[in-house]
Protein backbone atom coordinates (compact mmCIF):
# COMPACT_ATOMS: atom_id res chain seq x y z
CA UNK A 1 0.00 0.00 0.00
CA UNK A 2 1.40 3.40 -0.94
CA UNK A 3 1.50 6.06 1.79
CA UNK A 4 -1.27 8.64 1.71
CA UNK A 5 -0.05 12.22 1.99
CA UNK A 6 -1.97 14.27 4.57
CA UNK A 7 -3.93 17.18 3.18
CA UNK A 8 -2.21 20.50 3.92
CA UNK A 9 -3.09 21.70 7.39
CA UNK A 10 -4.10 18.30 8.72
CA UNK A 11 -2.79 18.12 12.27
CA UNK A 12 -4.04 16.69 15.54
CA UNK A 13 -6.65 19.35 16.15
CA UNK A 14 -10.28 19.76 17.09
CA UNK A 15 -12.42 20.54 14.05
CA UNK A 16 -14.57 23.55 14.98
CA UNK A 17 -16.78 23.13 11.89
CA UNK A 18 -17.86 19.59 12.76
CA UNK A 19 -17.34 19.88 16.50
CA UNK A 20 -15.11 16.82 16.47
CA UNK A 21 -12.45 16.01 19.08
CA UNK A 22 -8.75 16.44 18.40
CA UNK A 23 -8.11 12.70 17.95
CA UNK A 24 -10.19 10.82 15.40
CA UNK A 25 -10.01 7.07 14.74
CA UNK A 26 -11.81 5.18 11.96
CA UNK A 27 -12.13 1.40 11.83
CA UNK A 28 -13.42 -0.55 8.82
CA UNK A 29 -14.72 -4.08 9.38
CA UNK A 30 -16.53 -6.71 7.33
CA UNK A 31 -19.27 -7.94 9.69
CA UNK A 32 -20.78 -7.07 13.07
CA UNK A 33 -18.66 -8.72 15.83
CA UNK A 34 -15.31 -8.39 13.98
CA UNK A 35 -14.73 -5.03 15.65
CA UNK A 36 -15.27 -6.29 19.21
CA UNK A 37 -13.03 -9.33 18.79
CA UNK A 38 -10.22 -7.45 17.05
CA UNK A 39 -10.40 -3.95 18.48
CA UNK A 40 -12.67 -3.87 21.54
CA UNK A 41 -9.94 -2.69 23.91
CA UNK A 42 -8.67 -0.09 21.44
CA UNK A 43 -12.13 1.32 20.74
CA UNK A 44 -13.18 1.48 24.38
CA UNK A 45 -9.87 3.01 25.46
CA UNK A 46 -9.92 5.84 22.96
CA UNK A 47 -13.64 6.48 23.42
CA UNK A 48 -13.10 6.76 27.18
CA UNK A 49 -10.23 9.19 26.57
CA UNK A 50 -12.48 11.46 24.51
CA UNK A 51 -11.31 10.59 21.00
CA UNK A 52 -13.87 10.31 18.22
CA UNK A 53 -14.08 6.61 17.43
CA UNK A 54 -16.03 5.70 14.29
CA UNK A 55 -16.81 2.23 12.96
CA UNK A 56 -17.88 1.42 9.41
CA UNK A 57 -19.18 -2.13 8.96
CA UNK A 58 -19.44 -3.34 5.37
CA UNK A 59 -22.20 -5.97 5.65
CA UNK A 60 -24.88 -7.09 8.09
CA UNK A 61 -23.37 -10.57 8.43
CA UNK A 62 -26.47 -12.22 6.98
CA UNK A 63 -24.71 -15.51 6.19
CA UNK A 64 -23.43 -16.14 9.71
CA UNK A 65 -24.23 -19.21 11.76
CA UNK A 66 -26.21 -18.83 14.99
CA UNK A 67 -25.19 -20.17 18.40
CA UNK A 68 -28.37 -20.04 20.56
CA UNK A 69 -30.89 -22.70 19.44
CA UNK A 70 -33.76 -20.31 20.20
CA UNK A 71 -32.44 -17.95 17.51
CA UNK A 72 -31.61 -20.58 14.89
CA UNK A 73 -34.61 -19.49 12.81
CA UNK A 74 -32.78 -16.24 11.90
CA UNK A 75 -30.30 -17.93 9.54
CA UNK A 76 -30.17 -17.33 5.80
CA UNK A 77 -31.58 -20.77 5.00
CA UNK A 78 -34.64 -20.20 7.21
CA UNK A 79 -36.13 -16.74 7.95
CA UNK A 80 -33.11 -14.84 6.54
CA UNK A 81 -33.48 -12.16 9.20
CA UNK A 82 -30.09 -12.54 10.85
CA UNK A 83 -28.75 -9.33 9.33
CA UNK A 84 -31.51 -7.21 10.82
CA UNK A 85 -31.00 -8.91 14.18
CA UNK A 86 -27.28 -8.24 14.09
CA UNK A 87 -27.88 -4.51 13.66
CA UNK A 88 -29.24 -4.58 17.20
CA UNK A 89 -26.36 -6.71 18.46
CA UNK A 90 -23.86 -4.25 17.03
CA UNK A 91 -25.63 -1.31 18.65
CA UNK A 92 -25.55 -3.10 22.01
CA UNK A 93 -21.84 -3.89 21.59
CA UNK A 94 -21.03 -0.27 20.74
CA UNK A 95 -22.90 0.89 23.85
CA UNK A 96 -20.64 -1.36 25.93
CA UNK A 97 -17.55 0.19 24.30
CA UNK A 98 -18.82 3.76 24.59
CA UNK A 99 -18.78 4.23 20.81
CA UNK A 100 -21.61 6.37 19.45
CA UNK A 101 -20.61 6.63 15.77
CA UNK A 102 -21.16 3.31 14.01
CA UNK A 103 -22.37 3.04 10.43
CA UNK A 104 -22.89 0.53 7.64
CA UNK A 105 -21.13 1.11 4.33
CA UNK A 106 -23.65 2.76 2.02
CA UNK A 107 -26.36 2.24 4.67
CA UNK A 108 -27.70 -0.95 6.32
CA UNK A 109 -28.06 -3.75 3.78
CA UNK A 110 -26.36 -1.96 0.88
CA UNK A 111 -23.91 -4.87 0.65
CA UNK A 112 -24.72 -8.43 1.65
CA UNK A 113 -22.48 -10.89 3.47
CA UNK A 114 -20.69 -12.98 0.82
CA UNK A 115 -20.31 -16.19 2.82
CA UNK A 116 -17.09 -18.17 2.91
CA UNK A 117 -14.69 -18.28 -0.03
CA UNK A 118 -15.85 -20.41 -2.94
CA UNK A 119 -19.52 -20.60 -1.95
CA UNK A 120 -22.40 -19.65 -4.23
CA UNK A 121 -23.18 -16.67 -1.96
CA UNK A 122 -20.06 -14.96 -3.38
CA UNK A 123 -21.87 -14.55 -6.69
CA UNK A 124 -25.27 -13.41 -5.46
CA UNK A 125 -26.47 -9.94 -6.51
CA UNK A 126 -25.46 -7.42 -3.89
CA UNK A 127 -22.75 -9.58 -2.32
CA UNK A 128 -19.92 -7.43 -1.01
CA UNK A 129 -17.32 -9.68 -2.64
CA UNK A 130 -18.73 -8.90 -6.09
CA UNK A 131 -19.06 -5.14 -5.50
CA UNK A 132 -17.11 -2.67 -7.63
CA UNK A 133 -14.29 -1.49 -5.36
CA UNK A 134 -14.34 2.14 -6.50
CA UNK A 135 -18.10 2.34 -6.15
CA UNK A 136 -17.98 0.93 -2.62
CA UNK A 137 -15.00 3.11 -1.74
CA UNK A 138 -16.95 6.25 -2.64
CA UNK A 139 -19.31 5.62 0.29
CA UNK A 140 -16.31 5.45 2.61
CA UNK A 141 -14.68 8.53 1.08
CA UNK A 142 -17.70 10.51 2.23
CA UNK A 143 -17.19 9.27 5.77
CA UNK A 144 -13.46 10.01 5.71
CA UNK A 145 -13.96 13.54 4.44
CA UNK A 146 -16.70 14.16 6.99
CA UNK A 147 -14.80 12.84 10.02
CA UNK A 148 -11.24 13.60 8.88
CA UNK A 149 -9.62 10.78 10.91
CA UNK A 150 -5.88 10.79 11.51
CA UNK A 151 -5.82 7.00 12.01
CA UNK A 152 -7.43 4.17 10.01
CA UNK A 153 -7.54 0.53 11.15
CA UNK A 154 -8.50 -2.32 8.81
CA UNK A 155 -7.34 -5.77 7.63
CA UNK A 156 -4.31 -6.90 5.67
CA UNK A 157 -4.68 -7.91 1.98
CA UNK A 158 -5.68 -11.46 2.99
CA UNK A 159 -8.35 -10.12 5.31
CA UNK A 160 -6.63 -11.82 8.24
CA UNK A 161 -7.79 -15.30 7.26
CA UNK A 162 -9.02 -15.24 3.68
CA UNK A 163 -12.71 -14.48 4.12
CA UNK A 164 -13.90 -12.70 0.95
CA UNK A 165 -15.64 -9.90 2.84
CA UNK A 166 -12.52 -9.23 4.91
CA UNK A 167 -10.39 -9.10 1.78
CA UNK A 168 -12.89 -6.76 0.13
CA UNK A 169 -13.00 -4.56 3.26
CA UNK A 170 -9.22 -4.18 2.98
CA UNK A 171 -9.49 -3.27 -0.70
CA UNK A 172 -12.29 -0.75 -0.14
CA UNK A 173 -10.63 0.88 2.89
CA UNK A 174 -7.30 1.15 1.07
CA UNK A 175 -8.87 2.62 -2.05
CA UNK A 176 -11.03 5.03 -0.08
CA UNK A 177 -8.00 6.35 1.81
CA UNK A 178 -6.31 7.04 -1.52
CA UNK A 179 -9.34 8.66 -3.15
CA UNK A 180 -10.20 10.78 -0.09
CA UNK A 181 -6.82 12.50 -0.36
CA UNK A 182 -7.10 13.27 -4.09
CA UNK A 183 -7.75 16.95 -4.78
CA UNK A 184 -9.83 16.31 -7.90
CA UNK A 185 -11.91 13.34 -6.75
CA UNK A 186 -15.63 13.86 -6.04
CA UNK A 187 -15.57 17.26 -4.35
CA UNK A 188 -19.29 16.73 -3.73
CA UNK A 189 -18.17 14.29 -1.03
CA UNK A 190 -16.28 16.98 0.87
CA UNK A 191 -12.84 18.53 1.00
CA UNK A 192 -9.84 16.23 0.44
CA UNK A 193 -8.35 14.59 3.51
CA UNK A 194 -5.23 12.47 3.86
CA UNK A 195 -5.11 9.92 6.67
CA UNK A 196 -1.85 10.23 8.57
CA UNK A 197 -1.50 6.61 9.72
CA UNK A 198 -2.95 3.31 8.49
CA UNK A 199 -2.76 0.12 10.54
CA UNK A 200 -3.59 -3.52 9.90
CA UNK A 201 -5.02 -5.76 12.63
CA UNK A 202 -2.38 -8.20 13.83
CA UNK A 203 -1.65 -10.71 16.60
CA UNK A 204 1.95 -11.66 17.47
CA UNK A 205 2.78 -15.35 17.34
CA UNK A 206 4.14 -15.38 20.91
CA UNK A 207 0.89 -13.96 22.30
CA UNK A 208 -1.18 -16.57 20.48
CA UNK A 209 1.05 -19.39 21.72
CA UNK A 210 0.93 -18.06 25.29
CA UNK A 211 -2.83 -17.68 25.17
CA UNK A 212 -3.39 -21.25 24.04
CA UNK A 213 -0.88 -22.54 26.59
CA UNK A 214 -2.91 -20.76 29.27
CA UNK A 215 -6.09 -22.30 27.90
CA UNK A 216 -4.62 -25.80 27.93
CA UNK A 217 -3.22 -25.31 31.43
CA UNK A 218 -6.70 -24.37 32.64
CA UNK A 219 -7.97 -27.65 31.24
CA UNK A 220 -10.15 -25.84 28.78
CA UNK A 221 -13.45 -24.43 29.97
CA UNK A 222 -16.66 -26.06 31.05
CA UNK A 223 -18.63 -23.91 28.62
CA UNK A 224 -17.01 -25.28 25.46
CA UNK A 225 -16.43 -28.95 24.58
CA UNK A 226 -13.23 -28.44 22.60
CA UNK A 227 -10.26 -26.20 21.98
CA UNK A 228 -9.49 -24.19 18.89
CA UNK A 229 -5.92 -24.08 17.60
CA UNK A 230 -3.54 -21.16 17.04
CA UNK A 231 -4.21 -21.55 13.31
CA UNK A 232 -7.81 -20.46 13.94
CA UNK A 233 -6.71 -16.97 15.01
CA UNK A 234 -6.69 -14.46 12.11
CA UNK A 235 -3.86 -12.03 11.46
CA UNK A 236 -1.10 -13.91 13.28
CA UNK A 237 2.40 -12.76 12.31
CA UNK A 238 5.94 -13.03 13.70
CA UNK A 239 6.46 -10.74 16.67
CA UNK A 240 8.83 -8.45 14.79
CA UNK A 241 6.02 -7.39 12.44
CA UNK A 242 4.13 -5.76 15.31
CA UNK A 243 4.61 -1.99 15.49
CA UNK A 244 1.90 -0.98 17.99
CA UNK A 245 0.52 -2.54 21.16
CA UNK A 246 -2.56 -1.16 22.90
CA UNK A 247 -3.22 -2.03 26.53
CA UNK A 248 -5.75 -0.74 29.04
CA UNK A 249 -7.05 -1.37 32.54
CA UNK A 250 -9.45 -4.03 33.75
CA UNK A 251 -12.55 -1.91 33.15
CA UNK A 252 -11.69 -1.49 29.46
CA UNK A 253 -10.97 -5.21 29.05
CA UNK A 254 -14.30 -5.94 30.75
CA UNK A 255 -15.98 -3.62 28.25
CA UNK A 256 -14.46 -5.63 25.40
CA UNK A 257 -15.78 -8.87 26.89
CA UNK A 258 -19.22 -7.31 27.34
CA UNK A 259 -19.22 -6.09 23.74
CA UNK A 260 -18.35 -9.57 22.53
CA UNK A 261 -21.20 -11.02 24.64
CA UNK A 262 -23.58 -8.53 23.03
CA UNK A 263 -23.06 -10.37 19.73
CA UNK A 264 -25.24 -13.14 21.12
CA UNK A 265 -25.77 -15.02 17.88
CA UNK A 266 -22.05 -15.19 17.09
CA UNK A 267 -19.97 -15.33 20.27
CA UNK A 268 -20.07 -17.07 23.65
CA UNK A 269 -17.71 -15.73 26.34
CA UNK A 270 -16.49 -17.61 29.41
CA UNK A 271 -14.10 -15.52 31.51
CA UNK A 272 -10.84 -14.99 29.59
CA UNK A 273 -11.92 -17.35 26.81
CA UNK A 274 -14.55 -17.32 24.07
CA UNK A 275 -15.92 -19.47 21.27
CA UNK A 276 -17.58 -18.86 17.94
CA UNK A 277 -20.26 -21.11 16.42
CA UNK A 278 -17.78 -24.00 16.22
CA UNK A 279 -17.91 -24.20 20.05
CA UNK A 280 -14.11 -24.34 20.28
CA UNK A 281 -12.49 -22.27 23.02
CA UNK A 282 -9.84 -19.68 22.25
CA UNK A 283 -8.21 -16.90 24.27
CA UNK A 284 -9.79 -13.47 24.58
CA UNK A 285 -6.88 -11.08 24.10
CA UNK A 286 -6.71 -8.24 26.62
CA UNK A 287 -4.08 -6.42 24.55
CA UNK A 288 -4.44 -5.58 20.87
CA UNK A 289 -1.72 -5.35 18.25
CA UNK A 290 -1.20 -3.59 14.94
CA UNK A 291 1.19 -3.17 12.06
CA UNK A 292 1.73 0.35 10.72
CA UNK A 293 1.62 0.22 6.92
CA UNK A 294 1.34 3.91 5.98
CA UNK A 295 2.53 6.99 7.81
CA UNK A 296 5.39 7.84 10.12
CA UNK A 297 6.00 5.66 13.19
CA UNK A 298 5.68 7.33 16.56
CA UNK A 299 8.27 5.17 18.30
CA UNK A 300 12.01 4.60 17.80
CA UNK A 301 13.06 1.79 15.46
CA UNK A 302 12.65 -1.57 17.12
CA UNK A 303 10.15 -0.31 19.71
CA UNK A 304 6.39 -0.58 19.68
CA UNK A 305 4.06 2.37 19.75
CA UNK A 306 1.71 2.43 22.74
CA UNK A 307 -0.59 4.99 21.13
CA UNK A 308 -1.97 4.79 17.58
CA UNK A 309 -1.82 8.61 17.41
CA UNK A 310 1.88 8.70 18.35
CA UNK A 311 3.81 10.93 16.00
CA UNK A 312 0.72 12.63 14.57
CA UNK A 313 1.40 16.37 14.57
CA UNK A 314 -0.21 18.39 17.34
Amino acid sequence: MRPVRPHPGDTLYADPMNGLPARRLLLVHAHPDDESINNGVTMAKYAAEGAHVALVTCTLGEEGEVIPPALAHLTADRDDTLGTHRIGELAAAMAELGVTDHRFLGGPGRYRDSGMMGTEQNRRPGAFWSADVDEAAAYLVGVIRELRPQVLVTYDPDGGYGHPDHIQAHRVATRAAELAAEETYRRDLGDPHGIAKVYWNRVPRSVVDEGFARLRAAGGTASFPGLASPEDVPGVVPDERITAEIAAGEAIVAAKAAAMRAHVTQIAVDGPFFALSNDLAQPLFAREYYELVAGEPGAPAGERERDLFAGVRS
